[in-house]
């Protein structure tokens, strides 16, 4: 969906990212966006500083438990089935709260109200999945959806049927089983798709659309080398291009840790040789407009001493992603797929990128956890026990904190003015009360990092799901660290600020 002209917008279900590139404004999933700039000092357009401070409004789909509430299971657990609470502590990723069940009620398995084996394995199911293990959650999630094929548990009821078949379609997806990762995403539209929301919708198109194309590909392999480092270059867009190899061939490729699929230009998949499907799909949420997208195996790939064969990508026409006022063009996006399997992956503020691969490269064990949901990275970032969760967009240049953060820290705004701006990613949409925090302190694993002039939002923006964690933190912001890390293998963000 085309909605102006002066730059471009990555939306997903949780976010926005803003872009000022000179090209269209396109709602993007999945590619990256270009470069905005940081906000100015709050000294025009503001608000009236003697009016009050507008009163946080908590977003529609959650409610945030009080700091002494406790979750409670069975009859103490209130109204409502017992997964749909559950399922809201995922939405509301509480996953911390969710490991805190399991083991509570571990230690006392045969209490009243407690939960069921089949509930206890799905738990351990979707945290696996949040936690980067595919192979572990497929074993233990796969079994439960035969059962509600085989109409053997006919009382699992709606939510238990979203988080169980959404989780064990990604799990396919991460794991590279194309064919699976198909089946079970078309079953997860059939079964639920009636009771899925336009975000959820959007999600999942492209998997449904593109997944058949590749159900025919041959598994990834991927051949882990020394620990290396590369130079890395900021493109026209300020985002990072890594140097990689296409067959033998060399070319940069951005990097973007939450795509979903590797992508690649027609042009380049043609000079390089590679066999491109006649077959294709239209999809909508890559560009905003119906573009179509086929699919192609790349028989050997590298970065840096890491080797890749037979990597399934998919081919996108050079047009759609060409920026004709700086003249740049996309040639590939480096997504989950090829960045996941390279171990521990570090980016510093002198324009390097730093790999441990394989069972050579050193484990990040500091740091932040984070996890993946769906097509985001969130972290926990906070004192150990007290953490709140962030969405990391190390493929964006939105920062942002939400009207989460601003509940917790609104007397920090005490006598401070307040600009009426659009909300991030919406510059056309009715502006929001909005505060600028000369400086952020967040405390990332053992380390406070301190980001300045983020925007904080007084109000929730136009959906709950925009406001399901306490800010975004983009390139804008990992720009002022001295190097950021993200460890696939331990699941850690760790960051240097000196």
């Amino acid at each position: 969906m085309v909605v102006g002209i002066s730059g471009w917008v990555r939306f997903s279900r949780a976010g926005f990212r803003l872009a000022i590139s000179g090209c269209c404004l396109i709602l993007l999933l999945g590619a990256s966006t270009a470069r905005a700039q940081r906000p100015a000092k709050p000294d025009s357009q503001q608000l009236d500083p003697q009016l009050p401070a507008p009163k946080p409004a908590a977003p529609p789909t959650y409610q945030e438990p009080g700091a002494d509430a406790q979750v409670q299971t069975g009859s103490k657990f209130g109204a409502g089935s017992l997964m749909g609470r559950l399922a809201r502590l995922f939405a509301d990723h509480q996953i911390a709260e969710v490991e805190n069940l399991l083991k509570e009620d571990d230690a006392a398995p045969d209490g009243p109200g407690k939960l069921t084996p089949r509930q206890k394995q799905l738990l351990r199911g979707v945290l696996a999945n949040r936690d980067n293990q595919p192979q572990e959650s497929i074993k233990l999630l796969a079994p439960l959806v035969d059962s509600l094929s085989s109409n053997t548990d006919p009382a699992a009821d709606l939510e238990e049927q979203k988080l169980l078949r959404k989780s064990l379609a990604e799990d396919y997806l991460r794991a590279g089983d194309w064919a699976k990762a198909a089946v079970a995403y078309q079953a997860y539209a059939d079964k639920l798709g009636s009771a899925l929301t336009a975000d959820q919708q959007a999600e999942i198109e492209l998997p449904l659309k593109l997944l058949p194309l590749a159900v025919n590909n041959p598994p990834m392999t991927v051949e882990p080398g020394d620990p290396f480092a590369l130079a890395s270059d900021r493109d026209a867009l300020g985002l990072n291009d890594i140097p990689v190899f296409v067959d033998a061939q060399s070319h940069d490729w951005m990097l973007d840790p939450t795509a979903p699929f590797n992508l690649i230009c027609r042009s380049t998949a043609k000079q390089v040789g590679l066999k491109v499907s006649e077959q294709a799909a239209t999809v909508n949420t890559l560009t905003g407009r119906p573009i179509q997208v086929h699919v192609t195996v790349i028989p050997r790939f590298t970065i840096g001493t890491v080797t890749y064969r037979n990597m399934t990508a998919f081919v996108f026409e050079d047009a759609d992603y060409y920026f004709p006022k700086s003249k740049y063009q996309v040639r590939g996006v480096l997504g989950y797929p090829a960045v996941s399997a390279l171990g521990s992956l570090t980016v510093t503020a002198d324009s390097r990128i730093e790999v441990q691969p394989g069972p050579k490269g050193e484990r990040v064990t500091a740091g932040a956890r984070f996890y993946l949901d769906g097509d985001r990275i969130l972290a926990a970032l906070g004192k150990a026990g007290d953490e709140r969760m962030f969405v990391l967009d190390a493929g964006g240049q939105q920062t942002y904190l939400t009207s989460r953060y601003y509940a917790e820290h609104s007397d920090d705004f005490t006598n401070q003015k307040m600009e009426l701006l659009p909300p991030p990613g919406e510059p056309s949409a009715a502006p929001i009360p909005t505060y600028i925090a000369e400086t952020a302190k967040l405390l990332i694993g053992a380390t406070q990092a301190s980001f300045q002039y983020l925007p904080v939002l007084t109000q929730p923006m136009a959906g709950a799901a925009l406001d399901d964690t306490y800010g975004t933190l983009g390139m804008d912001a990992l720009d002022e660290l001295k190097s950021y890390t993200f460890d696939y293998r331990t699941m850690r963000f760790a960051i240097r600020t000196q």
